[in-house]
Formats: C-alpha cells, structure tokens, sequence
C-alpha cells in the first residue's frame, strides 16, 4: 500500500495492522498507544524528555557510524531526524502514554520508529518500509531500552531542576525585597498560636528568605547527582551489542550535544539497576513544596479577617472570593500553593515505592517515577512562580494592626523575668488578660514600667540578641 492511501499496513509476529499513511511511527507504536494508554499523557505531552531521548539517540549514531557499525549515509539521516526531534518538530508522532507499563519498551520503540520512517524520508524511502534505516538494525544499535530509557529520564529532570531551582531563587529575593520593606514593623511573635515575643515583621519574611535560599540550594546539589548514566550498559550493564569503543565515543558526543557533563556510571550494573537517585530528588522537591506551603499557610492565617481575623498583612486580591457572600476575597493563591504541597507529598510516595520495586538488572517502573518526578517539577514550577507573581510581590502590611497587637500583648513579658522572677510576671499576664487589658498597662500602673516609654521597650526587646564573638 503505498504512503498516498489513507492507511499503510505494517507487519510483526502478532500479525498487521492498519496505520495512518502519514504517520511517522510503525506497529510496535501503534500497539503499544492502544493497549497503554493508562494516564491520558504522552510522550509529546512531556517535551524535556522527548528532547532527550532524541539527543541520546543522536549520540548513539554517531559512536556507531564512529565504530563502523552503521554507514555514514544512515548514520547522516537518523541526525537529520533526531535534530528535528531535538528542536521540537514530528511531536504529534510521539504517542505512547507517559506510564505505559512495558518498561519502557513501548517509549523506546516509539522514538525508534519515528526517527528511522523520517530518516527513511531523508532518504527518498516509503514509510514504514524500512528497506534503508530499520528502527531496531540501525536507530537502536548498541542500544536497549534499559540504558536509553533512563539516561533521558536523567539528562530531562537534570536540566529541568535547573528552571525550578531558579523559580526558587526568584521567590527567595521577593521574600528578600518584602524582610526590607517590612524592617521596621514591630509584629507579635506567636507560637502554638498563641502570643510570645515581640519581633519585626521583616524578620519573619527574612526567615521565609532564607528558608527558599536553602531549599534552591539543595535542589542544584542533588541535581548533580544525575550526571551518572548507564548509557551504553544495553539491556544489564555488561555492554552486550556494542562494540569496543562504543561507551566512550557515545558519551563523547553526548557531552557535546547537550553541553553537559554527562559520566558514565562508576558500576554499570549499579547503574542500571538502581533509581536512588530520583529517590532524593523525590525527596528534595517535596521538601521544597511542602516548605513553600507552609509559607502560604502562615500568610493565610496572618491574612485572616479583614475584621474576625488578625489581619497584619494585606494579600493582592486576584478574584472574588465567594458565589453568595458578596465582597468576599480569598488567599486563593496561597491556598493553591499549600493543594500543591499536597500533591508533591502524593508524587514522592509513589516514586518511592516505584524505585524500591525494582527488580534484579533493571527497575521496569521507570515510567511511574518519570511521571511523577515530572508532574512534580511542573506542580513546583508553576506553583512557585504564581506564588511569587500574584501573591509575595503585591503583599502589604498593616503597620498599625501589627504594632497594637504587639503592645497590647503579653509578649514583653520574658523581658522581666530577671527582674521580678517566673512566677511574679505569668501571675501578671494572666490577671492581664483576666480583666481584659494590656499587660503593659497592668505593669506601668503598679509602677514597674513607664508606659510613656513601652513601645521603645518592646521595640528594643524584638531586636536579636547578639552572640558572643
């Protein structure tokens, strides 16, 4: 049938089956979109990774024309076609679910598939042919999917740790912008929601700033860890269907094509064997998701009101906040932020269980971990730059609000501990609060303090004490 009839019909040992004519992938594909298709994503849904995979597969033909194992000719045409792949183009061929359950076959023989039928294209061939650059003979040479497979999931989430790492570091200097402006803003302290010390306001947002500083800065460490591959182990590590030479040359040009520095792994049985590593990157980006929610979650509380609740800062009002209450505005995005805390802690568990059900050579749950890591990044990513765009940048504080809780609380009390004792001064905050005034006023009309002067005290008390040098 040839490429003009509305279908081409392909061959395997399961018998043929019936192909879009223009379609770039073959029947391994086909099979494999129509009996996996568990999440509703493909691989042209995941676009770092198809990037990645077609520049692994550039490399492996380069090291084998190097080695004389496919002709310059073939080897020439399968680049054309992956540097397509690589910038974007034939994305609409890569249809194989993101968590289909072959272990990565299906993947590996989509891209395959799509690089030899539009290598054959180079060439003047028919699709689905393969009479001049066959997916397995030439594409897949000195390859398998067990060392291609979870090379790109490696080379993918390295460089995609990077833009969130990056997000991070971009909400940490809005925290940074928020603890100068807020300096001088005396604030209650609480712990167990309950009133403590005074403080400033800044310094809560510059122990917010800190917090995100740390958590880019253990994304980029881990990030490092993925620059060990098993590229080049074939199907168990051994190397088994490649030539001498082969590992070396494929790394030597991978380097070159993605400009990082990408190792083989220290043990190729290791290698591919074990995900740790995604493992600890599960764990740093939860780490990170959970830490940024619980940055959202004390913004909603200080948020709270604007008259039954504390109301000490003010978050930028993006949309209405209720279908019946009318002037109502929520922290939508906040709350949004703390969902995607959720869901990161979901993410990790399966890909903790996914890299511990690996098995013997190879861990055949790769997809799940690829899936999740992935959502993951994205969940983070976005999360974290609309965190910072439409709620950190516009926030506002209530100077008054926060000052009069502070003075109007016991949170001055620790202050007199060396002077009066323990006892003496918890007698006087709770007879404060039993008659319904400020612990302050109780102290300056029994003479212990001049109120005129409290707020200097208070505000001296909030400042850090300094250590010893």
């Amino acid at each position: 049938m040839s490429s003009t009839s509305i279908t081409r019909q392909e061959s395997d040992h399961l018998g043929t089956v019936e192909i879009a004519a223009q379609a770039l992938y073959g029947v391994n594909t086909w099979r494999g979109s129509q009996n996996l298709a568990f999440s509703g994503r493909q691989l042209k849904d995941e676009p770092e990774f198809a990037r990645a995979f077609a520049q692994c597969k550039l490399a492996a033909a380069y090291a084998n024309r190097d080695h004389g194992v496919i002709d310059a000719r073939v080897a020439g045409a399968i680049e054309k076609a992956c540097e397509e792949l690589i910038a974007g183009q034939h994305a609409q061929w890569l249809v194989v679910d993101i968590m289909e359950g072959s272990g990565g076959t299906s993947t590996n023989m989509n891209f395959n598939e799509v690089i030899a039928n539009r290598a054959q294209q180079h060439l003047g061939g028919q699709l689905g042919k393969y009479d001049m650059v066959h997916p397995n003979d030439h594409v897949n040479r000195s390859q398998s999917t067990n060392d291609v497979y979870p090379s790109a999931m490696k080379i993918a989430v390295y460089g995609r740790l990077h833009t969130v790492a990056g997000e991070i570091e971009l909400l940490s200097k809005s925290l940074e912008a928020k603890a100068a402006e807020f300096a001088d803003v005396l604030h209650l302290g609480r712990t167990c929601m309950q009133d403590a010390q005074p403080m400033y306001l800044g310094q809560a947002f510059g122990g917010f700033a800190s917090l995100t500083r740390r958590l880019a800065a253990s994304l980029r460490q881990v990030q490092s860890q993925l620059l060990d591959l098993p590229l080049g182990g074939t199907a168990i590590g051994t190397g088994l269907g490649s030539p001498p030479g082969y590992k070396s040359a494929v790394f030597s040009h991978l380097a070159r094509i993605t400009g990082a520095d990408f190792q083989p792994a220290e043990n190729p049985f290791d290698g591919m064997q074990n995900m740790d590593v995604f493992s600890r990157i599960s764990a740093e980006l939860r780490t990170a998701a959970t830490s940024i929610a619980r940055i959202a979650s004390d913004l909603i509380v200080q948020s709270s009101g604007p008259v039954g609740g504390l109301g000490e800062i003010t978050l930028p009002p993006v949309q209405a906040g209720s279908s019946i209450m009318p002037g109502k505005v929520n922290p939508v995005v906040a709350m949004g932020m703390v969902q995607v805390g959720f869901a990161v802690v979901g993410n990790d568990v399966c890909v903790a269980q996914a890299v511990q059900a690996g098995q013997l050579e190879i861990n055949h749950f790769e997809p799940a971990v690829l899936s999740r890591v992935s959502d993951s990044i994205s969940l983070l990513e976005r999360g974290t730059r609309l965190f910072r765009q439409k709620c950190i940048d516009g926030l506002q504080a209530d100077a008054r609000r926060n000052e009069s809780l502070a003075l109007n609380s016991s949170a001055i009390a620790t202050a007199f501990i060396p002077q009066f004792g323990y006892d003496a001064v918890a007698g006087r905050v709770h007879q404060s609060v039993a008659e319904g005034r400020s612990f302050i006023a109780l102290m300056a009309q029994e003479g212990l303090i001049n109120e005129k002067d409290s707020r200097e005290l208070v505000r001296q008390a909030a400042k850090v004490v300094p250590t010893n040098a």
